[in-house]
């Protein structure tokens, strides 16, 4: 199982992030993704001075030439939806030209070229650099505006921070100077503001090359995007899509929803299941990975025997894989079942310390991946190296080295498989000589092997904390519903505290109960500061959990809170198994998936149309599937709320008379 990757992967790319919630969310259902972007034609930009005026959805832009600070007029007055460029800037400007396609500048000094013009009802700005040397731009420059009330960041599932908050501008939240990589340490590549009764969206489709950083100023959380054009690494375009919103918080995802349709690139899991008909065994199912004697066919009758109609159960491939008597047994009882495999390390096979990490000759150490100095770039905690995507796709028509491994793994009967690292979004640049690669290329090559696992082996395909780019592959992601603070690594490397990875059939690392820092527990699982960015933008093109080792059972104190969101987000809970802990846990985990079961079927395949907040504090957040297939309020506080008691959800399918309540904490009692 992924003992191995998990802390070295966390430490280089997932730094802290969270945000508060600032107020309750106005009365506003999200629109379709059709009635958000009603598609119109590239208009003219009329220029004046040395400004650019472009019309907006509900205003018009005006771009300051000279320094790129951007403004709207709008209904409710002006707003800035970008200082100038910070860090010295572009350098002085060029004269401006017009056409059919925009306003169009250069800035000679720096080789950088814009292109700013009006698309679909947001302000499309392309930044281009001509020059051969590697340079940097820091815009747009956001949050400067007095206006400004909460900074989204889709950190996990998403949260939203209230821009004044003591908590988030200290040190504690580590959040004020960190730079977020956008392609490995956001789930999606935007980023919002909420400015009183309207808000901005920021959209970077180029997402490689660029970061977001927060900063705080005077007591106030800002945010600067820096890309980094680069010849070499193929980011010398740079482009912006910003848009004016109604406010909500989750706004941003939902205008990235839009993109993502109009340009053809939004998954659905209705058309994953028609093209796989196994994925619809998701609908409905928690996740658990199983060790010792769960991992047999009698343990999986014991989980069946519960009540438990629908599960994914995931197992490592070490000494102790399922067999094809346990693998019949899961599918005989309606459930997923696949490897965990990974094809990103590699190492010796005469020390190895894992199965998945031995490949035929020829491939270690021949596809390390090289740094610039031409050095393999160590692996998994430093063991063995990472393998070139680059190198395995060369490889792969006259090898099939992925394909074989694929099939060998699956000889058991499986009918699912989940890859690690492969959509989390940690790409490399290989300096190889025999196989260079961009981290472009790196997503391209990861995007088309798992593909192949999909329409090939007819998988049901899942990976590790899904970047939004693999949407249209996966069925399923571990780890991007968990808005992961940089405190949780350390509280993971302190193995007396958190548990060690023994003993061999119920590693503590996942079986040990334990407690977070308050900081961390703040940052990561406070629900005034949640806000469902990935399920806005994603329900129904995948289904999201959280991280592999953060199981259900492993935080106590927030069990409930926990249990809340996943019923509020439509999403599943995420477990590990042993024969102890199905004695232990598995009527919890079975009266939880009875409640669960019902409402994912219905509404799992649907988009989430709705989220908002009932209360000041809050505490009592609503969320709507579909046109209204599925109705959620969940109370996150400690005393009842509009008829709904403390720690208590309702849901609400179509054709319902009453709500189906859900107290997590009195299971068992």
């Amino acid at each position: 199982m992924r003992l191995t990757s998990s802390c070295h992967r966390s430490r280089r790319t997932l730094r802290a992030a969270a945000v508060v919630l600032a107020a309750v969310l106005p009365s506003v259902t999200l629109a379709s993704p059709s009635a958000q972007a009603a598609p119109h034609a590239a208009q003219e930009a009329r220029v004046h001075g040395g400004f650019v005026d472009l019309p907006l959805r509900g205003g018009t832009a005006t771009v300051d030439v000279a320094s790129l600070r951007v403004t709207a007029r709008t209904g409710l007055g002006t707003v800035e939806l970008s200082a100038p460029a910070a860090d010295g800037g572009p350098g002085a400007p060029g004269p401006v030209t017009t056409d059919s396609d925009g306003a169009h500048w250069s800035y000679p000094a720096t080789g950088l070229t814009v292109t700013a013009r009006a698309e679909q009802g947001r302000l499309l700005m392309t930044v281009r650099s001509t020059g051969t040397d590697d340079r940097s731009l820091s815009w747009p420059v956001t949050g400067g505006d007095p206006a400004a009330t909460a900074l989204q960041l889709p950190r996990g599932e998403g949260l939203s921070l209230p821009v004044a908050d003591p908590f988030w501008n200290s040190a504690d939240a580590g959040l004020a100077g960190t730079r977020l990589a956008m392609e490995s340490e956001l789930t999606l590549p935007l980023w919002g503001w909420t400015m009183g009764g309207q808000g901005v969206s920021y959209l970077v489709p180029t997402d490689i090359g660029t970061a977001v950083r927060p900063d705080s100023e005077h007591g106030r959380l800002r945010a600067t995007a820096i890309h980094t054009f680069s010849r070499a690494e193929g980011t010398t375009d740079y482009t912006v899509a910003l848009s004016l919103t109604d406010g909500s918080p989750v706004a941003p995802a939902a205008d990235y929803r839009a993109w993502l349709e109009q340009h053809g690139l939004l998954g659905s899991l209705k058309r994953k299941t028609e093209a796989v008909p196994a994925t619809g065994k998701l609908l409905g199912a928690f996740h658990a990975y199983l060790w010792g004697d769960a991992r047999t066919a009698e343990g999986v009758e014991r989980l069946r025997a519960l009540g438990v109609d629908r599960m994914w159960l995931g197992y490592a491939s070490g000494d102790r894989p399922m067999d094809a008597d346990a693998v019949a047994a899961a599918k005989k009882a309606g459930y997923l079942v696949g490897p965990y495999d990974t094809f990103a390390n590699g190492q010796d096979p005469g020390t190895a310390d894992t199965p998945t990490s031995v490949w035929p000759d020829g491939v270690y150490p021949q596809y390390c991946v090289e740094d610039a100095g031409h050095h393999p770039v160590k692996g998994f905690g430093g063991r063995g190296c990472y393998l070139s995507s680059e190198a395995f796709e060369q490889a792969e028509p006259d090898h099939h080295y992925l394909a074989d491994r694929t099939r060998g793994m699956t000889a058991n009967g499986a009918d699912s498989y989940f890859l690690d690292v492969d959509a989390a979004g940690e790409l490399f640049r290989d300096h190889s000589t025999a196989h260079p690669m961009t981290r472009a290329r790196d997503r391209a090559n990861r995007l088309a092997r798992m593909r192949r696992i999909v329409d090939d082996n007819r998988l049901v395909l899942g990976s590790e904390s899904a970047g939004a780019w693999a949407n249209q592959v996966l069925a399923f992601d571990h780890g991007s519903g968990t808005p992961a603070a940089d405190g949780l690594w350390a509280a993971q490397n302190d193995k007396q505290q958190w548990g060690g990875f023994w003993p061999a059939d119920a590693p503590a690392f996942f079986f040990k109960p334990t407690e977070l820092p308050a900081r961390v527990a703040k940052a990561m699982y406070d629900p005034a500061y949640r806000v469902p960015l990935y399920e806005t933008a994603l329900h129904d093109a995948l289904v999201n959990t959280e991280r592999w080792e953060l199981s259900y059972d492993k935080l106590p104190r927030q069990k409930t809170t926990r249990a809340l969101l996943a019923m509020l987000y439509n999403t599943p809970l995420n477990f590990v198994l042993d024969g102890d802990s199905l004695t232990e846990h598995g009527r919890e985990l079975a009266a939880l998936q009875k409640y669960f079961a019902p409402l994912h079927k219905a509404a799992g395949t649907e988009p989430m149309t709705d989220f908002r907040t009932l209360t000041e504090d809050r505490t009592l957040q609503r969320t709507v599937f579909g046109d209204g297939t599925l109705t959620v309020t969940a109370n996150f506080g400690t005393s009842a709320r509009d008829g709904l008691p403390g720690g208590c959800v309702d849901a609400t399918l179509r054709g319902d008379t009453t709500p189906r309540r859900l107290c997590p904490a009195d299971i068992g009692r």
